[in-house]
């Protein structure tokens, strides 16, 4: 079995990630998984390294900022060459140029969704459901995405949840570790990973942490990331008089982070899943995140970590705080996130998944 994966690569995010999970795990259950890259350049080497590190082949086409008969035909082109028996898209421009390719080859083709992208609720969403009539299955990633694109017009009946999987937390060394940046031994440390957009609500986070601080005044709080916000991030924790206790190092890898941190902190306005969730929970990391999407499918409230509204200060504030004073309770709430993301979310299961799926499409 021959299937070609293609997304719009930017960068390393959550699809990302989920693909350097999948493709070699495909591979070694004897599928021919290969990437096709809508290249739209940024940080999208990172990504084709990474592929190279883990033995994908993958090919790439030029991918603008617009729609592009000139793309549609390239990746045609590619789908011709590559002569895959299965198409799996991951991410709108996929699905737009996938399905085209797919129904012009006559190949079936699969997409996976990885969010409740909230356009999808506007006019798009007729657009969305003519690129989809044809797909065999669409995949979402978590019980609320899921819910979310029947609520946006996709049948019902093509659409399976498959969770993420992740067997370990990042190992890959950071380029600056938490005391190269600053943080002091015997601080506690809140660390956060998300890009600087309006779903990660780091604004939300950061008004929370000043109040954390008067509870617990030696802590301090990392933020990893990259995005349109830091400078709007930064500014508020000036603002707030915290900013000597934040520290945004920018797109870091996140190991060393992971190693060092004591509480995990996640405040997305909406979630399609929130890989980084499993890897601080492999990490055993105490979680406190919003009850958002598709978060309460992975961090269970008073057990793995604890849940709050999104947008709640207060809550969030005491959450993190409650955390860490006690010591105690953050070693069980981690020790119990672990044993959640090995038995639940692993590799093996997400990709039998996938391949109970893929059976079913090429039946």
């Amino acid at each position: 079995m021959k299937v070609l994966h293609l997304t719009k690569v930017r960068g390393i995010g959550g699809a990302e990630q989920h693909l350097l999970q999948l493709l070699p795990a495909l591979r070694r259950s004897g599928v021919d998984a290969r990437f096709l890259s809508l290249d739209a350049a940024g940080d999208a080497e990172r990504f084709h390294a990474a592929l190279d590190e883990a033995d994908i082949p993958w090919s790439r086409v030029p991918c603008g900022p617009h729609v592009s008969p000139r793309l549609a035909v390239a990746v045609a082109r590619a789908v011709a060459r590559e002569r895959p028996d299965l198409v799996h898209t991951h991410m709108v421009h996929a699905d737009v140029y996938g399905s085209i390719a797919a129904a012009v080859r006559r190949v079936p083709f699969v997409s996976t969704r990885h969010n409740d992208d909230r356009y999808l609720l506007g006019p798009f969403r007729h657009v969305d459901r003519l690129f989809m009539r044809n797909a065999r299955a669409i995949v979402a990633i978590s019980d609320a995405v899921r819910d979310f694109h029947v609520c946006a017009g996709l049948p019902a009946e093509k659409l399976v949840t498959i969770h993420y999987g992740l067997d370990e937390p990042p190992s890959r060394p950071s380029e600056l570790t938490p005391e190269e940046a600053g943080v002091p031994a015997d601080a506690l440390l809140v660390l956060a990973i998300g890009r600087y957009i309006a779903q990660k609500d780091h604004a939300t986070l950061v008004t929370a942490f000043a109040e954390v601080l008067r509870q617990v005044p030696d802590a301090r709080l990392a933020i990893l990331g990259w995005g349109p916000l830091e400078g709007e991030t930064r500014a508020r924790a000036a603002a707030l008089g915290v900013g000597g206790a934040v520290l945004l190092p920018g797109r870091v890898e996140p190991a060393a982070w992971l190693a060092r941190a004591d509480v995990f902190a996640h405040t997305s306005r909406w979630e399609g899943f929130g890989i980084v969730l499993l890897e601080a929970m492999l990490a055993e990391l105490p979680v406190v995140a919003t009850r958002a999407s598709a978060i309460p499918e992975i961090v269970v409230d008073h057990e793995t970590g604890f849940l709050a509204n999104p947008g709640d200060v207060a809550a969030l504030a005491n959450a993190i705080a409650d955390l860490l004073l006690n010591p105690e309770k953050r070693a069980a709430y981690g020790d119990a996130g672990r044993q959640r993301a090995l038995e639940e979310f692993s590799v093996a299961r997400m990709t039998e998944r996938t391949l109970d799926v893929y059976r079913g499409v090429l039946r």
